[in-house]
This record gives structure tokens, sequence and C-alpha cells, in this order.
């Protein structure tokens, strides 16, 4: 089996003979396992342990027995305690996933601290078989039915070409010592009802199931290989950025003829599950306006794309006062300058909608800036009548992303200006007008 680990590591080209490896090992067969073949090859390593606090006294062993068997090798030994328990609550996830989450954040933290170039988890054939059926049963695109990748990022997996019949085998002719974990033997996780009860199904159905879903596994990550490639060129074609938004164009999505596999595969990494990226797909073809949410992103279909952006945090959007002889605001997202000029018609030169030109007698000291909300109105420059901004802004044909973030300058609950946009014709400079108050949006 050593040499079977070292061919593996050549032909996948995991890491070199230079290389500082931080081993994880959990005590359990494994990861004991790996870590001996380590040892035993020669590599340059040290081990990881990491203790969970899930079963009392088992976890205490757990934790003795690695660093006694760090000792024994001789190598490096970190370990960490985690309130698992605790974190599950908080973040209001599995205690698996919790687990999950902390153990990674940790090694990554560890490996950069002490110039590790790689960390190796004793994922093996029959992880990666599992880790398939699971996805198949959680919904998954073409990457999860590749089972457990060899390689993420600096994440190693150097014992995936051994089922757990050989690594067992191994431990036991090499006389090996593992613990094993209590929490192995329950059905009350679906990876370990799928290791109980659907994986010894099919070997009765298929006495060489395990060959024959290996061979397919390998199928499908080339097929990932190439559909990646494909993604890519697409998303190429499709995806534009602008600043905080992307934007993903509608007539190419249309025209790919793989639309909703295409936005699948594009969307699911900003947390949209396949339910709502199939509703996604159906809007397509409907009016402007709809809107999809995922925990962290939202998608709003405007007339020519789809524009995906950051979702705000829900705290109420700021007021700011403009005081009457404040001659610059700046925010995070505006800046602005003012002037009080002699009244004369003449000095209104400037006729971009960035400057705004307001009768000082008419205005209402301090000013408030604030975002437009729905239910605003004002009387446009050169209207008699008043007019809603919702109905304004799609007359000037502005994107639904950007009409969130367009502010009003208001005196005395009366809209004076749409900033960067118009003025309200309540507010404008007369020949009657004494002070002119120009006011210049910078950003």
């Amino acid at each position: 089996m050593l040499n079977l680990f070292k061919e593996f590591i050549l032909k996948e080209k995991l890491f070199s003979e230079n290389n500082k490896i931080l081993v994880t090992v959990s005590g359990g067969l494994d990861s004991i396992v790996m870590s001996d073949l380590f040892h035993k090859a020669g590599f340059l390593f040290g081990i990881a342990h990491c203790n969970f606090k899930l079963r009392g006294k088992e976890s205490e062993e757990d934790e003795k027995f690695v660093r006694m068997l760090a000792g024994k090798y001789k190598v490096p030994f970190h370990n960490k305690s985690f309130n698992t328990k605790t974190y599950s609550e908080k973040k209001k996830i599995s205690i698996q996933m919790s687990a999950r989450d902390l153990r990674y954040a940790w090694l990554k933290k560890i490996a950069k601290e002490n110039k590790y170039d790689f960390i190796a988890t004793a994922h093996h054939l029959d992880d990666s078989i599992e880790t398939f059926f699971i996805n198949i049963l959680r919904g998954t695109g073409i990457t999860g039915l590749q089972g457990v990748p060899v390689r993420q990022g600096i994440i190693i997996r150097p014992l995936l070409f051994a089922s757990k019949k050989v690594i067992r085998e191994y431990a036991e002719a090499e006389k090996l010592f593992w613990r094993e974990d209590s929490s192995n033997f329950t059905d009350k996780y679906l990876r370990n009802n799928i290791r109980h009860h659907l994986i010894p199904s099919l070997k009765k159905l298929n006495a060489g199931f395990e060959k024959t879903i290996t061979k397919e596994l390998s199928y499908f990550k080339e097929a990932g290989d190439i559909f990646k490639k494909f993604i890519e060129e697409k998303k190429k074609e499709i995806v534009v950025e602008e600043g905080k938004n992307i934007l993903l164009n509608i007539k190419k999505l249309k025209d790919s003829g793989h639309a909703e596999t295409i936005l699948h595969e594009l969307l699911r990494a900003y947390d949209f599950t396949p339910e709502t990226i199939e509703l996604i797909a159906q809007r397509m073809y409907a009016t402007a306006g709809k809107k999809f949410l995922s925990p962290t992103y939202r998608l709003i279909k405007d007339r020519h794309f789809f524009i995906l952006s950051p979702k705000y945090s829900g705290v109420k959007e700021k007021e700011f006062l403009l005081k009457k002889n404040q001659s610059e605001f700046k925010s995070e997202n505006l800046f602005l300058r003012t002037e009080v000029m002699d009244g004369n018609l003449s000095k209104v030169k400037d006729k971009r909608s960035t400057v705004a030109y307001l009768d000082h007698s008419t205005l209402t000291f301090p000013l408030k800036i604030r975002k437009w909300k729905r239910g605003d109105f004002f009387h446009p420059l050169g209207m008699k009548g008043k007019k809603k901004l919702s109905d304004f802004f799609i007359d000037l044909k502005i994107p639904i992303n950007e009409k969130e973030d367009i502010y009003v300058l208001e005196s005395n609950k009366r809209i004076a200006w749409v900033i960067k946009y118009r003025i309200d014709d309540r507010f404008k400079v007369t020949r009657d007008t004494q002070k002119i108050y120009k006011v210049i949006s910078k950003s």
C-alpha cells in the first residue's frame, strides 16, 4: 500500500518531497493509516488534531492518543478544542456543518502560521462514494457527482485511491492501533445511513458495485472538467461586473440554449437554491421588476439583465441634515458642495443634472438628505403637476438597481431636488430670486 500511496501522490501531483504537510489526525482508523504512510514515506509533516467536545471522555482520550502518536513520530503537534454545540446554536447550522467550519478555519490558520504547504485529510474511496449519494439526495450540479475532490486549494486527499477494506487490511497487517468513534455506529446522520444500509444493498445487487461506481466517478470528473470549461466560456459572454453589482445578460442566456443549467452554475455561488434558480429561469420572459433572494444576495430582473447585488442588512437607511452655512457634505455614497450666490438668472448657467440652482428663500434649514422611498412625489422642473418618483424613474428608464441608490434633498418635508436628476419646480430660481442656493453633486 505504501507504493500505491506514493504513486497516487505522484500521479495526482498533490505535493513534492520538499513540501511541508499538515496531516489531520482524529485518532480513527483512516487518519492513523494516513499518518503511518506519511511517516514511512519519509515526508515532512506535522500532525493536527481537533477536539470538538462532543463525546465527553472519549474526545479527551482521542486527543491524548494523537498527542502520543506525534511524539512517537517526533513531529510537531497542533491541537485545538472547540465548543461546537454553542457554535452550532449561534450559527443555526448542524453539528456536522459546525465541526467542519471550525475545523477547516483552524487548519488553514495553523498552516499559514507554521508555513505548511498543504493540509492532508484522510478521506478515502468509500467516503467519495458516500458523498456522491449524499449530493444526489440533497440536489447537486455535475461537480457533486464527482464525489470528494482530490484537491481543493491547499486541501489534499492522498487516500482517495484506497477503499475502507484496503485501509483496514493495511492497519491490521502493520499492527497499528486506532480509536473507534462511537458516533460512526449510529444511523442519526445521513452519511451513516448510506454507509450502513444503502451501499450494502447496492453491493447485493451488483457484486462489482465498488469497481463500477469508482469508474463512473472517474467519468464524471472528466465530464465535469469539460463542463467547467464550457461554463467559463459562457460566463465571459454573459456576465458583466459593475462595482458591487453583477449583471447577467438575459438575451445571451436565452440564445445559449442552456439557460437554466448556466444559471444554476452561475448562481449557486451566491447561495441560491435549485428551486429558486428554476423560478428565475422561468421569469426570463416575464416583465421587469421581479426580485429573488438568497441568504446573502438578491437578484432583480431588469429589462435586459438579471442584476445580482449583495443583500442590504435590513438596517434602516440613515438620514442626514445639511445645515444653513454648511459648504460640504460627505457620506459613503454622496459628496455635495454648496454655495450661496446673489440672485440673478444669468448665473444659472450649468445645465448638468448634477448641479441644482434653488431659490434660497423657498428653503427651510436644515435640509434633509435621504434615499427616496415608495410614495415619494415632486413637481419636476417645467411641470405644473406632481409626479411620483417611481413613475419619473420609469420614464427615464433608470435600471432597478440604480434606483435604490438615489437620494433626495428635502426641505420641510418637500423634495427640492432629486439629486443628480432634477429639481422641483416649486424651488426654481425666478426673476424675483434674491439669493441662489447652488448645490453640486461630486459623486
